[in-house]
């Protein structure tokens, strides 16, 4: 984002400013062997294209007055891009199938959707209704949020670099914010494994209209390996 704005500078230098100025530096992911069944075939299901893996997980915060609120996020494995974050006290199954709903019905039905082992996603009315519309669920392995990796990555930069430095007086107030930073991660944000660009950069109309001036709607289009 700083070469987008000019500047000419490298990680290094900024690293060195994180560390003056007290911030935290990333760090380096240790690498994770495969898995592996007892017959020797490998269990991990890696997406080949948009719209071929979601995957989906919890997050849990709290606003203000101590009271927690919870988000679920659904990404798409293949773009990268956050394609909803629901946001409320409490989320069960009816909530997941009705985020479930809305994207089937704008995006069509995705060959498998990832989710985690534990109990928020074994409840049955989920699993027989991801099955109904004709999508597939790849269920990971207990103890091994790896397997879950596109999500628990976006949920780390989630935290990182939003609710780490936010304080939320309300529960509304959380939903904009969170949504405005979703937007901003899809269209704006660079993504190292995206040869450093967002999952959905935005698109605008071009040439202008007649009266001059540009449409002011833009449309989000998914990032191609």
């Amino acid at each position: 984002m700083l070469h987008r704005a000019g500047w000419a500078v490298n990680h290094k230098q900024v690293e060195r400013i994180w560390r003056r100025e007290g911030l935290k530096v990333p760090q380096k992911q240790p690498k994770r062997g495969r898995l592996w069944l007892n017959d020797g075939s490998c269990i991990r299901l890696r997406p080949e294209h948009p719209n071929h893996v979601w995957s989906y997980d919890f997050v849990e915060d709290r606003t203000h007055n101590g009271r927690k609120y919870r988000m679920l996020n659904v990404i798409d494995e293949f773009t990268r891009e956050c394609i909803a974050i629901r946001i409320s006290r409490r989320l069960k199954a009816v909530d997941v199938i009705d985020v479930l709903t809305d994207l089937f019905i704008v995006r069509g039905a995705p060959g498998h959707v990832r989710s985690d082992n534990g109990p928020e996603f074994v409840a049955k009315a989920v699993r027989e209704w991801i099955a109904a519309v004709g999508a597939k669920t790849a269920y990971i392995m207990p103890g091994s949020p790896w397997e879950n990796g596109y999500c628990e990555s976006f949920n780390s930069r989630l935290r990182d670099e939003l609710l780490d430095g936010e304080i939320f007086y309300t529960l509304k107030e959380a939903q904009i914010v969170i949504e405005s930073w979703r937007h901003h991660y899809n269209t704006s944000r660079p993504h190292s494994s995206l040869r450093y660009s967002p999952p959905a950069p935005e698109a605008i109309s071009w040439p202008p209209t007649q009266n001059g001036s540009t449409p002011p709607a833009v449309a989000s289009s998914p990032t191609m390996h």
